[in-house]
């Protein structure tokens, strides 16, 4: 009984588990075939969406797959997943690329479209692609293995024809990118100036840094403060150190010497440097006082700074005298041809035409100089560029030094048809000190200490080097105030200073109105310092009561007088009178161009610009154009185009007017 209840206990106990594994059993069956029966459908779902859209591929799966295949690879293996794939290769392509990362079996089998639709069909043609990944052992899997091998060799080829086209492509497009570079560049390099180019050069020692100068500069500051140190010894009684402060200044400035860069310095420099610091400390720690160093720097501050402007007023001199002075070969040039005009009989000496001089029909010109070259320039410019030479007339006056010499030039080289004539100022009786102001200034005691007692320390002495300059002395540079005079029978003449070139026919200027006004003059205006106030003393009753100080000021050089209006209002009178009341130089300082200011106050009418263009003596930035288009182009300023101080890029305008072949220049040496 106890046997049968135990049976039965265990036949209770056996069906009770069975029952219990049943439904687990039935829940691991579920959970493994609904998810692949929910991949085979969906597999038959995308086939049909394909067969309906053939342009959806598999890398536009919808994200909710993706991310219920993310699931999938975490809950199945390999090998499940390489079965479901075997198991759906009839049906397509699953789109299982996501889980294609690491080294696959060969056995992966991926359903590839034709060759056909290779170009249309680009993400088919990626996944044949993959195929051909790494092995473990760094070696490409065999494609061989494969049934459909020939298919993608033929993609494969294809492949890298289109690759080799586009880089023949590329290689094309960067060859004509090159040509087109190259030939930019030639242009570019067509249009350098050699001249410039040439003019810099890498390996020039002076540009080796940017501080080229910087070991000058510390020697010099070295020089400075060793002279202070020297100053404070001295006071201090320092002897032996004021000694060995000497030596190496001395022995710095021998190494220093003219040297503007670091190049130019000797080797031993840099020992001197060395030497010259070792002495500086010693000092600095010895006799360094604060109060001393200052008041020993602003004492050669103030010496350096009187040195300065001593340099400075002799400078303004000795350029004033150079552009005075004439050069030995026109020197030399003036004495041959007046001794040659000497030995001439009398009756060669006389010019052709002379009918002509007084004739008021023609083209007349006033020419002032004592240079024959400069004289012969302006002739023979006038003469080159007139349209009819046979009517122009040029008067010129010189002094008793230079007539034989101009007379003897122009008999040797005559103007063509025109007529000249050449007369000596000092063959005019009437220009004497009792008619004239200048010249009874010019003989006072005053004015002879002026102009040749330069060294006398005075105030005025010193003040007013700009102005003793030779022409002052010279009544050629004053004769432009009395051409009524010297010209009685004319009615117009064109004034011409001798540092001009005419470039245009000139004979425009007779047929301009001058509307009543006496002279016609090209204004200067166009800048502040070109105004009264720059040449008139407006501290002057006399001057402030009469003048504006923003009137326009007016050149000298090229001048249209009307001589009947000269007449009429008694010009050369106003001369004289404000002249002598400048006898003590209150009004202006010397010169012809402040009287004429006031002369011909209110009577200068303005001419075109063209006329006349100014600065090529001093301003080395006129305009080219301003030049070339100019009638008449003026040298004023101290660099005349006969010096040697000329600016070059303004001389060939003047030297195209000069015959240096001629024997009488040649002899003298005058050259280009």
């Amino acid at each position: 009984m106890a046997l049968k209840r135990g049976l039965s206990s265990v036949g209770v106990h056996r069906n009770r588990s069975s029952e219990s594994r049943f439904p687990i059993v039935i829940l691991v069956l579920f959970s493994v075939l609904a998810p692949l029966v929910f991949f085979v459908g969906r597999g038959l779902y995308i086939s049909d969406q394909n067969n309906v859209q053939s342009g959806y591929t598999k890398q536009n799966v919808d994200w909710r797959e993706r991310l219920a295949l993310q699931s999938i690879k975490n809950l199945f293996t390999k090998e499940v997943i390489d079965v479901v794939t075997t198991s759906t290769a009839d049906l397509g392509p699953l789109s299982l690329d996501s889980f294609r990362k690491g080294n696959l079996s060969a056995s992966w089998e991926v359903v590839e479209t034709s060759v056909e639709d290779d170009a249309t069909s680009q993400p088919n043609l990626k996944a044949a692609e993959l195929k051909q990944e790494t092995s473990k052992d760094g070696k490409l899997l065999d494609d061989d293995r494969s049934p459909d091998a020939p298919a993608k060799t033929l993609r494969r080829r294809l492949r890298d024809n289109r690759r080799a086209k586009r880089a023949a492509e590329l290689v094309h497009q960067d060859d004509e990118a090159t040509l087109k570079l190259e030939n930019a560049a030639i242009e570019r390099s067509r249009a350098v100036d050699s001249a410039v180019l040439g003019r810099y050069n890498i390996w020039r020692r002076e540009i080796e840094n940017e501080n080229s100068d910087s070991t000058v500069r510390l020697m010099r500051d070295q020089i400075i403060m060793a002279q202070v140190y020297i100053g404070i010894a001295k006071m201090k009684n320092k002897l032996g150190l004021q000694q060995e402060l000497k030596i190496r200044v001395k022995e710095s400035q021998r190494a220093v010497g003219e040297s503007t860069v670091d190049a130019d310095l000797p080797h031993s420099a840099p020992e001197k440097i060395k030497a010259m610091g070792k002495v500086l400390s010693i000092a600095r720690e010895q006799l360094y006082d604060c109060k001393l160093v200052t008041g020993k720097l602003r004492a050669m501050l103030q010496i350096s700074d009187e040195q300065v402007r001593s340099l400075k007023k002799q400078s303004t001199f000795l350029s004033q005298l150079a552009a005075k002075t004439i050069p030995n070969a026109i020197h030399c040039l003036s004495m041959r041809l007046t001794i040659e005009y000497y030995l001439l009989p009398l009756e060669k000496r006389k010019f052709p035409r002379s009918e002509n001089l007084e004739n008021p029909n023609l083209y007349h010109y006033a020419l002032f100089s004592d240079n024959v070259l400069a004289a012969s320039v302006v002739v023979n410019s006038t003469i080159m560029n007139a349209k009819d030479p046979l009517k122009h007339v040029f008067h010129l006056v010189t002094d008793k030094l230079n007539f034989g010499a101009m007379n003897m030039w122009f008999l040797l080289n005559p103007p063509g048809k025109a007529t000249i004539n050449v007369e000596n100022v000092d063959e005019f009786k009437w220009l004497n000190s009792s008619y004239c102001p200048v010249l009874r200034q010019l003989e006072t005691s005053a004015m002879k200490e002026y102009y040749f007692k330069a060294d006398n320390p005075t105030k005025s002495a010193s003040s007013n080097l700009k102005y003793r300059n030779p022409k002052y002395l010279s009544m050629l540079n004053h004769l432009r105030f009395y051409l009524p005079q010297v010209y009685p029978k004319l009615d117009k003449i064109l004034f011409l200073d001798d540092d001009i070139v005419v470039q245009n026919d000139l004979t425009g200027l007779w047929s301009v109105d001058l509307h009543g006004k006496v002279n016609g003059a090209v204004e200067t205006c166009g800048e502040s310092f070109h105004r009264f106030d720059k040449y008139l003393n407006f501290s002057n009753p006399h001057i402030s009561r009469n003048f504006d100080p923003n009137a326009c000021g007016w050149a000298y050089g090229m001048n249209m007088f009307d001589l009947k209006e000269w007449k009429k209002r008694d010009i050369t009178g106003i001369y004289h009178k404000w002249q002598n009341m400048n006898e003590d130089r209150a009004l202006w300082k010397l010169g012809t161009l402040p009287p004429g200011l006031i002369t011909f106050y209110g009577l200068t009418h303005p001419l075109e610009k063209s006329w006349h263009v100014l600065g090529l003596g001093y301003n080395p930035s006129v305009d080219k154009k301003e030049i070339e288009h100019a009638a008449v182009i003026h040298y004023n300023g101290n660099m005349k185009p006969w010096l040697e101080l000329a600016m070059t890029k303004y001389r060939s305008y003047w030297t195209k007017y000069i015959k240096y072949d001629h024997p009488y220049l040649r002899s003298c040496n005058l050259s280009e």
